[in-house]
């Protein structure tokens, strides 16, 4: 997960640049929507992604070693989830009085979801694994399973792109929203694509 938010960051950075044609105001424009980025790169998506990651490890440790029920696992959500929420770039970029906020938070809470069921099910598997592959490959047994969980998590992901894309003032961005969203939709495709190819390799080793 660490090593997908530095290429992530990394791409980013790159379609940034690819996005930057602002005409005779090049010279002022660039700079500042390159230094904003790297400024959020750095203080903003590392630390919130890193604080999410170990919030998410928590839950799901607490549900592999306490049980998890329906309650236990609901309960769960609504102790983990605001904290959650508060490192969620959605939450951190977001203006929280526009009138799509809500529908951030709703698709951040099911996508917190979906995260917490498949840690749980990975956090289960006892057998002796050597990479994240093999995790995979025992914790859901078939490319199929794998697939429809992969493609619901890039669903959510779809779905929080469309309401920046439908309106990008909710980006509490002082200069260069369009250009940000575009690189945004492009890199989801991007790492869409790697993904559904790294699946692929990963269930063909077996």
């Amino acid at each position: 997960m660490i090593e997908q938010m530095e290429k992530s960051i990394v791409l980013g950075r790159k379609l940034i640049d690819t996005e930057l044609d602002t005409g005779f105001l090049n010279f002022i424009i660039n700079p500042i929507v390159k230094g904003f980025y790297d400024y959020w790169a750095k203080n903003e998506a590392k630390s919130g992604t890193l604080k999410q990651i170990k919030i998410t490890l928590d839950a799901g440790k607490h549900l592999v070693i306490n049980g998890n029920t329906d309650q236990k696992f609901n309960k769960i959500v609504e102790e983990y989830f605001p904290k959650y929420f508060k490192n969620d770039q959605t939450s951190r970029m977001g203006d929280k009085k526009h009138k799509n906020f809500e529908r951030f938070r709703q698709n951040a809470k099911e996508t917190f979801i979906n995260y917490l069921e498949e840690l749980v099910t990975l956090l289960r598997v006892e057998e002796s694994v050597d990479n994240y592959g093999d995790l995979c490959r025992i914790a859901f047994k078939s490319k199929e399973v794998a697939e429809v969980n992969l493609m619901r998590q890039l669903d959510f992901t779809e779905k929080g792109i469309k309401i920046v894309e439908e309106d990008p003032s909710i980006l509490k961005i002082p200069i260069g929203k369009k250009i940000i969203v575009k690189a945004l939709r492009k890199g989801f495709e991007l790492t869409k694509k790697e993904f559904i190819h790294g699946l692929t390799d990963t269930y063909n080793q077996k």
